[in-house]
Parts: C-alpha cells; structure tokens; sequence
C-alpha cells in the first residue's frame, strides 16, 4: 500500500521554526517530486513548493519565498519542509504530495497524505 505520512506539525510563536517530515511507505521516493501544499480554514488548498526528484525547488506561493525551503533524505525515504519566520497567515494543514520524476502543476499530484496541523499564534 502506498501512503505518505506528515508529521512535525505543531504551535510557533511568530518568527519561529517548524520542520514538516513527509515519510514514504510502500514505494520509493528517489523517482519522485514531492509537493507541499497547505489549506487553511475556509480557503481552498494552496501549493507551496516542490522539490523533485533530482533535487530541485520549485515555489508554488510567492508568500514562502526565503522563508520555506524543502530537502530530501532518499536513504531515510523522507522529504522535509523547513519553515522558518513564520507567520500567523502561515496557519493551516500542510500536506506533502507525490508524483514521478519532476515537479507538475498542482493538480497533477497521485499520492497525498493525510496532513499535520501548523499553528502560528503568540
């Protein structure tokens, strides 16, 4: 069965950190671009960023530019998304999204997990 599974979300005082982990089970990673989007309350979800499968980023949102920046640890089957100075529009539930080979359109994504809650609030 293949399944994406987010953790690491949690509450941040604005300006803080948070790092998002994405882990695969049931296939591997290396193939595949891995897409972070998020949904906040009432709104529809949004694409963050993607890194591919060779490593390279695409932004989705220009509000996470400088701020968020994704990685991989093939060997570990994991993506990460570190998200730094945050804010509190950064509240939402983030998910991480799978596709083979390079980053897609948003809509494009086969793969989703379930998603993990990010709150930024003082």
């Amino acid at each position: 069965q293949l399944q994406l599974v987010e953790s690491g979300g949690g509450l941040v005082q604005p300006g803080g950190s948070l790092r998002l982990s994405c882990v695969a089970s049931g296939f591997t990673l290396d193939y595949y671009a891995i897409g972070w989007f998020r949904q906040a309350p009432g709104k529809e979800r949004e694409g963050v960023l993607c890194i591919s499968d060779s490593g390279g980023s695409t932004n989705y949102a220009d509000s996470v530019k400088g701020r968020f920046v994704s990685s991989r640890d093939n060997a570990k089957n994991t993506v990460y998304l570190q998200m730094n100075s945050l804010k509190p529009e950064d509240t939402a539930v983030y998910y991480c999204a799978a596709k083979e080979a390079s980053c897609p359109g948003i809509y494009e994504y086969d793969y989703w997990g379930q998603g993990t809650q990010v709150t930024v609030s003082s």
